[in-house]
């Protein structure tokens, strides 16, 4: 087989892959390999390039015995460590005196892993979410059944714990189905016009009496004219109410509601609305700002469950704006105060 035969060949392979005939050296290379594992790798020697011991160890096993082999290679694309499988399998009558040579493959697994370290992650903050409350429910029961099964005053505040620590699992409960919710449906474009005026106008009424019980005012900002938005209604609402009940509970005494209009804002590229959620709060440390949006992320744990957090709000909050097409923006510094901006295109 020529040369410009088997280059060909290799060029034909989606995925990275390389030859390595007796000489134990790379033969051939195409692109996507040579993106991998660098460019001018062509004629070395595979062990130069190829250092982790499993992949060595499974070329050289490959060249010996013509048994087909997989192995794992790690690497780093420059933004994140990224995993692949090598598949290897023997080709004969080609290379050095047609002696043979062994193709590797090599294929991207890493958003595989991710997704499998998430679900693992998952799981494993639910449990931990799930099982504070149900220890404590657990051991007041054993409480009352025991020492204090006469103890009215004991046996009463033992209630109340109990009937706060069982709504924090149905809250938990609640927002773990919402969150499935949205994700099942964020591919599907909302049809809906909503007038975001109304809808914000609503969710400050409703907020009112978490407002007054913490002591802080809203106010709402938006144009004389309705402002439209292509949306689900409810899910919209669900944003906003988020978005404005954390403003309140974390953010200080005043909470400011802005919305505006703009024929083309550069966020999405077409007419679009923003809200803007501001309070003049402790703010947040950019440490955390990235991470927001994650799974049961807070940036402050400890204050989130005592305030009845679940730390999926602004997961759901990310999704649903997600399946609007939109954008979510956050900005804050420690002492200034936080800045939720919500950008939906009409």
């Amino acid at each position: 087989m020529t040369t410009e035969l088997i280059d060909g060949f290799l060029a034909a392979i989606p995925l990275p892959a390389v030859l390595v005939d007796q000489t134990e050296r790379f033969i051939a290379v195409n692109s996507g390999a040579a993106a991998l594992l660098g460019q001018g790798v062509k004629g070395r020697h595979f062990a130069t390039i190829l250092r982790q011991p499993s992949v060595a160890t499974a070329i050289e096993g490959c060249l010996r015995d013509r048994e087909a082999r997989t192995a794992r290679h790690l690497s780093n694309d420059g933004a994140q460590d990224t995993t692949f499988t090598v598949t290897l399998r023997y080709v004969p009558g080609i290379g050095a005196v047609g002696g043979g040579a062994v193709l590797a493959c090599f294929d991207d697994i890493t958003e595989r892993e991710q997704a499998s370290q998430m679900r693992r992650d998952f799981v494993g903050n639910v449990s931990h979410e799930l099982r504070t409350p149900l220890t404590a429910l657990i051991g007041f029961i054993e409480t009352l059944r025991g020492p204090a099964r006469d103890d009215a005053k004991a046996r009463d505040r033992f209630l109340t714990i109990m009937e706060g620590e069982a709504s924090r699992m149905n809250r938990l409960v609640g927002d773990l189905l919402s969150l499935n919710r949205v994700e099942s449906e964020e591919r599907v474009r909302p049809k809906e016009k909503v007038d975001l005026s109304g809808h914000l106008a609503s969710t400050l009424k409703t907020l009112a009496p978490v407002a007054e019980a913490r002591g802080a005012t809203m106010t709402l900002e938006a144009p004389d004219d309705p402002v439209f938005v292509t949306g689900d209604p409810d899910q919209l609402q669900q944003v906003f109410t988020n978005l404005v009940e954390n403003a309140v509970k974390y953010g200080g005494d005043q909470v400011r509601v802005v919305l505006s209009f703009t024929g083309r804002d550069l966020a999405v590229r077409a007419p679009a609305a923003r809200v803007q959620v501001i309070d003049n709060g402790p703010g947040i440390d950019p440490v955390h700002l990235p991470r927001l949006t994650e799974r049961f992320y807070r940036a402050d744990s400890h204050r989130s469950r005592e305030m009845g957090g679940t730390g999926l709000g602004l997961a759901i909050v990310k999704h649903i704006v997600n399946r609007h097409r939109g954008r979510l923006r956050v900005e804050s510094e420690l002492g200034q105060g936080s800045v939720f901006t919500v950008i939906l295109p009409e």
